[in-house]
């Protein structure tokens, strides 16, 4: 077996086989887990973790962060480039500065496998953290070492710059993709799963055609290879896949931040939150904190809501049908953390030379 194929063996969950071997996940998402997301995986370990996982799934803790006090253009202003606006499904900045503020200390590393523009990596080391961020759309790798760059240009780092990197691939082959010199090392991955279709985008009024949407697709819709151009299962399949591959790069008690939204269809609201957990159990991650992140600005006794357009105008269509929804004034933020004890994979990569990464590299360490 080659040194790639031993890593992605050891890091990345099974066929079932029934039993969990201590920490080791065993175990690949099933089918009845996508379609019943509201029960644990069914695999039996009685290590020390599994227990606080079963006791931390029965008393979550929980938090309220208020994230919007300022609105997603004024936390962006003169961090980003102008390009960053065109992303569909941007991380809200205040989210990332309270994850990393929280679960970290400057100088460690910070992740993010799904990176996008880069706002986890740009908001991390402006706070002195270490950064690696992967993303899957050429053009999105581009736009987040432009915004890296633009931190350097503001004397972030000082003389020794900052360590950031950017690698364009598929977030699913993460074990090869990222070099060995990660391995066990990231304290804290903020990260957050496509929406795909569900995304808004922004809007302009154009004469005679009425509204239009624009920069509100991820990428070519017909690349299937895109989780956000895949179906919900595949999603879900997807995403634990990426969950259990960042076990390899996490160091042991790391904590994984990941940030979701509900979403309506035909104006059912579908529980992706509670899916996005479930998913995280079957990789082999233990929760710790489901939060609230807000997206209204907390006012006195009231929450001053900063839905889109066409948040607003799908209330107001549904309330008119005598559906007495309400608009979404919050997301939220699933805290997880690696098992205490380090995966295989862990150990074996650490014991071996670093080696180059297998994926294309489209940033640079400064």
């Amino acid at each position: 077996m080659t040194h790639d194929a031993t890593r992605r063996h050891a890091a990345e969950p099974s066929a079932p086989t029934g039993a969990a071997v201590g920490d080791e996940s065993t175990q690949r998402i099933p089918r009845a887990l996508i379609a019943a997301l509201d029960t644990p995986p069914t695999a039996v370990d009685n290590s020390v973790d599994n227990r606080e996982q079963k006791s931390d799934a029965e008393t979550p803790a929980v938090s309220v962060w208020t994230t919007a006090q300022s609105s997603p253009a004024a936390q962006r202003k003169n961090r980003y480039t102008a390009g960053s606006t065109a992303h569909p499904a941007k991380m809200l900045p205040e989210v990332v500065r309270h994850a990393v503020t929280h679960y970290t200390r400057p100088g460690e590393l910070v992740l993010d496998p799904m990176c996008g523009i880069g706002t986890t990596l740009v908001e991390a080391v402006r706070l002195g953290r270490r950064v690696v961020g992967v993303e899957y759309e050429p053009h999105w790798v581009e736009v987040a070492n432009a915004n890296l760059d633009l931190a350097r240009e503001q004397g972030v780092g000082g003389d020794d710059g900052i360590d950031a990197r950017v690698f364009h691939g598929d977030a699913r082959q993460l074990v090869t993709l990222l070099p060995d010199e990660y391995v066990g090392q990231a304290a804290l991955v903020v990260t957050s799963p496509p929406y795909g279709p569900s995304t808004h985008g922004q809007v302009s009024v154009v004469p005679g055609a009425g509204v239009q949407k624009y920069h509100h697709l991820y990428g070519n819709q017909l690349d299937r290879g895109n989780l956000a151009n895949v179906g919900h299962h595949r999603l879900l399949a997807g995403f634990t896949r990426i969950l259990a591959a960042l076990r390899t790069f996490l160091r042991p008690g790391g904590h994984v931040v990941v940030t979701i939204r509900p979403w309506r269809e035909h104006a059912e609201l579908i529980d992706l939150p509670s899916q996005i957990l479930a998913c995280g159990r079957a990789a082999g991650l233990i929760p710790v904190e489901r939060d609230v992140a807000l997206l209204a600005r907390a006012a006195g006794t009231d929450l001053v809501a900063r839905g889109s357009f066409f948040q607003r105008d799908f209330i107001r269509k549904q309330r008119e049908r005598g559906l007495p929804l309400h608009l979404i004034a919050h997301e939220d933020v699933l805290v997880l953390r690696a098992p205490l004890q380090p995966a295989r994979a862990v150990l074996a990569a650490t014991a071996r030379k670093p080696t180059p990464g297998h994926g294309r590299e489209r940033g640079r360490a400064a």
